[in-house]
């Protein structure tokens, strides 16, 4: 056995610097078409509380146990009480229950558009509350600069003097 936790596994081969480029592209589309199933399930009902060890919902779904774990690193964030990903074992007691709109939001943010876009969503949103919570994730992502004063504009005390013989002379 590994000294390894088991999110510590998961994340070995998910993330393996070393390995063969199309081998871990084929890993990832794989993944993701399960959590795309995954969710649909969650989504189809999602006010009921899905919880049980990990080895009882890797079988539940019908996964393996490193396949569930890294469904559980995902969904981790959105979660109303993070598990213990960092310690858990096969034997750890989990829960999926999620905020929808976080869900929703981190799904977004991770530019997974094969699950924000799901028909469920249509179910638990209506389609302009979608719009606003994608543009909301949106706009959180996005740095605005305030504008920088040259030295050469007028200065925004409202003198009418440049701002360089004005409020710029003690900056």
């Amino acid at each position: 056995m590994s000294d390894k936790t088991i999110l510590e596994q998961w994340r070995s081969i998910a993330y393996d610097q070393q390995a063969d480029r199309n081998k871990l592209q084929r890993f990832w589309a794989n993944y993701f078409n399960i959590e795309k199933g995954i969710y649909e399930k969650l989504l189809a009902n999602p006010d009921e509380v899905v919880t049980g060890t990990v080895k009882e919902l890797a079988d539940k779904y019908g996964l393996e146990v490193l396949t569930m774990v890294g469904f559980l690193d995902g969904i981790n964030d959105s979660l109303k009480i993070p598990n213990p990903i960092e310690t858990m074992d096969e034997n750890t007691k989990v829960s999926l229950c999620f905020d929808k709109e976080l869900l929703y939001k981190n799904m977004v943010d991770a530019r997974a558009d094969w699950l924000y876009e799901l028909p469920q969503w249509d179910a638990i949103f209506t389609p302009e509350k979608r719009k606003e919570l994608y543009l909301e994730q949106k706009k959180s992502g996005t740095v605005v600069k305030a504008h920088k004063i040259g030295r050469n504009d007028p200065c925004p005390c409202g003198s009418g003097k440049k701002y360089k013989y004005c409020c710029g002379r003690n900056a």
